[in-house]
């Protein structure tokens, strides 16, 4: 079926937009680009963007401060919306707290571009093609109703999901939308420099550390790296501080595929994948219940870091293996 945003909106006098848990720059920008163009076109409507704090990073872009964590989610209990729209996900339970407004409201529905979403709203866009879900939340968009506002958010979403254009998700309709965005006027380059490459010395001090201590294995082929909790703790480092440190490791000569993990709790690891053109890390990541592109993908797993690791491993391999 098609998915016509401004049907959806006519017959809704509230709105909730929200993104997945441990919001990256695509969940953010596209929850704050939608959640900005139906203030700007439909200002008679409540609208409400509820999402886990973003990273202070990202508090340039409009409608950062109106965001509804947690902490004031019990302004809203009991709430019934006429809408809600959860974006760049394809579980509700990745809504966090917000799945309990999700469930409530009247009409839902979900824009998406992992390939594992199968739609689970009966108003559903997915596009496993797109460069991320911002992208999509443009196409959505009348491009001659944006505003700059709404524009620095989806560009902010669209680099973060692309690496700045350098993942292979990046095509040419991407290009020309970004066109179209900086377009509008702001300065993009300092988009990038500041919510892609600048980092706090904490975070440059964890990188170092998790690059140092990191290993290689199948001939170099693939590279890992964990940071325990007493690690953590020692540098006072959040879940916020450990971004990019995959990435980073894939850029190292001769590595098929970089994985990353900090324990979250005893025994409990959130595991990163990054990966170069011969191993689909969606495909490891879905066997573990996460998700995420064939490139870059994520999940939690339980077990000491040794046997998740070759848990892992053996997977890459026949990965690798089938390859050659």
């Amino acid at each position: 079926m098609m998915f016509d945003l401004e049907k959806l909106l006519a017959d809704a006098k509230s709105v909730a937009v929200s993104a997945h848990v441990r919001p990256d720059g695509d969940a953010v920008g596209s929850a704050l680009g939608l959640y900005n163009y139906i203030k700007l076109l439909h200002p008679d409507k409540e609208t409400v963007v509820f999402l886990e704090k973003p990273e202070i990073v990202f508090s340039y872009l409009k409608g950062f401060e109106e965001i509804v964590s947690e902490e004031r989610a019990s302004e809203y209990e009991g709430r019934e919306f006429d809408l809600f729209i959860a974006l760049d996900l394809g579980d509700v339970e990745r809504l966090g707290f917000a799945a309990g407004y999700f469930e409530k409201a009247k009409v839902k529905a979900c824009v998406d571009h992992h390939i594992s979403n199968h739609g689970f709203t009966g108003n559903d866009y997915i596009v496993p093609e797109a460069s991320s879900a911002s992208e999509l939340v443009y196409d959505l968009m009348n491009p001659n109703k944006i505003d700059i506002e709404t524009a620095k958010c989806i560009y902010t979403g669209i680099i973060h999901d692309t690496g700045v254009f350098k993942y292979s998700n990046t095509s040419e309709k991407t290009m020309r939308t970004a066109g179209h965005l900086i377009g509008f006027g702001f300065d993009f380059t300092e988009i990038i420099d500041k919510t892609f490459y600048e980092k706090t010395y904490v975070q440059t001090q964890i990188m170092g550390r998790a690059i140092m201590e990191s290993i290689r294995f199948m001939d170099g082929r693939c590279i890992a790296s964990v940071l325990d909790h007493k690690i953590m703790e020692l540098y006072e480092a959040t879940s916020q501080d450990i971004q990019g440190i995959s990435s980073q490791l894939l850029l190292t000569k001769g590595v098929e595929c970089a994985i990353f993990m900090y324990e979250a709790e005893p025994f409990t690891y959130k595991v990163s994948m990054r990966s170069g053109n011969r191993v689909d890390v969606a495909a490891i990541a879905t066997h573990f219940g996460g998700g995420g592109h064939k490139k870059a993908a994520g999940f939690t797993m339980s077990g000491t870091f040794h046997d998740i690791l070759n848990n892992i491993s053996e997977l890459i391999e026949k990965q690798l293996e089938t390859a050659e």
